[in-house]
């Protein structure tokens, strides 16, 4: 017996952005490899990628994300 049963059917308000089909679902339809979410709401879905967009870019400008810059030696 498995461990974890596979959730074929979605819970209705849990919504997804599926990355392959590129369209919002109600409750899980594509593999998790494939999908944003879950989401409150569908609004918050259609939006996944312009929120993956600001949360990537907000990482890029963090410095508490990025290793110190490597120094120079003068010994060279």
């Amino acid at each position: 017996m498995p461990l974890f049963k596979k959730r074929t059917v979605g819970k209705p308000g849990e919504w997804y952005y599926c990355l392959e089909h590129k369209k919002v679902e109600e409750g899980p339809e594509c593999p998790a490899k494939d999908r944003f979410g879950p989401y409150a709401s569908r609004q918050e879905a259609e939006h996944a990628m312009q929120t993956a967009r600001e949360r990537n870019l907000e990482w890029e400008n963090d410095p508490k994300w990025h290793d110190a810059p490597a120094t120079t030696s003068d010994d060279d």
